[in-house]
C-alpha cells in the first residue's frame, strides 16, 4: 500500500510540473526531476542499517531490506512502509533467492547498501577458523555475492540502465587494528579493496560502488554514554545512524557520478588526529 500511494503522489507531482511547465514561456528547466530508485539494504532492521531504511525511504524511494531479525525486521518494515526479508546472508542460497525475488518484482535494482557485519572480537587462542569463516561469510562475501548478481542482472537487460549505486560499511577502525579483531579486521579492510575492484569491474553497467568507513557510532538509545565520550571526540560528540544514512544519500545522488571507488570516513575527525 504505501509504494502504491508513493507512487501515485509522484505521478500527480510529476502532472503538476508538467503543466507549469507548459506555462513557463519555453524556459529551459536546469534542475534535475526526481526519480523513485530502487533500493536494497542489507542487515537494515536496526542501528545504522535502520536509519539508511529510513532515510532513503523519506526521500521517496522503493525500499526492500533484509535481516535475521524478524521482530526487529517487521516492526522497522511496518514503521516504514518498506519490505522485508528475513534472511541469514550468511547463507548464500537465500540471499541470492531475496535478490532474484527483487529482480522479478522490480525489473531491477538501482542500489544496493552492504550495511552487514559481525563485531565480535576474541582472543585468537580462542577464535577457531569457523568463527573467522563466520564473520567473512557476513560482513565481506555478501558484497561480491550481491554485487555480481547485480552485474549479471544488467547484462540481461535490453534496455541499459544508465544508472546504479552500490555503497558498502567499512570501518574506521581498520586502519588501527587491535588485538583479538582478526576476523573484524579482514573483512573490513577486505571490504575497503573489494570496493576498488568493483568499481572498475561495474563501471561497463553505470554502477559506481563506494565504501563508507563509520567512526563510533551510537547506534541505540539504551547505550550509556558519557559526556566525556563526546568531549573525546573533535567535534564534540559521537557519531549517529542518521550521519551514515546521509552520506548515503549524497552518494546516490544521480550528479555525482564522479565519485567512485572511494572510502569515505564519518567520524568527527577522530581518525586524523591519532
Amino acid at each position: 500500500m504505501a509504494d502504491n500511494y508513493l507512487e501515485k503522489k509522484y505521478e500527480e507531482f510529476q502532472a503538476k510540473k508538467t503543466s507549469s511547465a507548459k506555462s513557463s514561456y519555453g524556459k529551459k528547466k536546469t534542475s534535475p526531476i526526481h526519480k523513485m530508485r530502487r533500493v536494497f539494504v542489507t542487515e537494515g532492521a536496526d542501528g545504522i542499517g535502520k536509519a539508511i531504511v529510513k532515510a532513503f525511504r523519506m526521500a521517496g524511494n522503493r525500499v526492500a531490506f533484509c535481516d535475521r531479525n524478524e521482530i526487529s525486521g517487521r516492526e522497522t518494515a511496518e514503521k516504514t512502509g518498506t519490505t522485508f526479508y528475513p534472511v541469514d546472508i550468511s547463507d548464500k542460497e537465500a540471499l541470492e533467492s531475496c535478490m532474484q525475488h527483487l529482480f522479478d518484482e522490480w525489473g531491477d535494482l538501482d542500489i544496493i547498501i552492504n550495511n552487514a557485519g559481525i563485531s565480535d572480537f576474541s582472543p585468537i587462542t580462542e577464535t577457531s577458523v569457523e568463527d573467522f569463516d563466520q564473520i567473512l561469510s557476513v560482513s565481506l562475501r555478501p558484497v561480491f555475492i550481491t554485487s555480481r548478481l547485480l552485474a549479471i542482472h544488467r547484462q540481461s537487460l535490453d534496455t541499459p540502465n544508465l544508472y546504479g549505486r552500490v555503497i558498502n560499511i567499512s570501518s574506521a577502525r581498520n586502519p588501527m587494528n587491535e588485538p583479538g579483531s582478526e576476523g573484524y579486521a579482514a573483512s573490513k579492510g577486505g571490504v575497503r579493496s573489494l570496493t576498488h575492484t568493483l568499481a572498475l569491474s561495474l563501471a561497463p553497467w553505470h554502477i559506481t560502488v563506494n565504501s563508507i568507513a563509520p567512526g563510533w557510532i551510537q547506534t541505540h538509545d539504551y547505550e550509556q554514554l558519557r559526556p566525556e565520550d563526546h568531549a573525546q571526540q573533535p567535534s564534540g560528540r559521537v557519531g549517529k545512524p542518521e550521519d551514515i544514512a546521509r552520506i548515503c544519500l549524497t552518494l546516490c545522488q544521480e550528479e555525482n557520478d564522479f565519485i567512485n571507488g572511494e572510502n569515505i570516513t564519518i567520524d568527527g575527525g577522530m581518525t586524523k588526529i591519532r
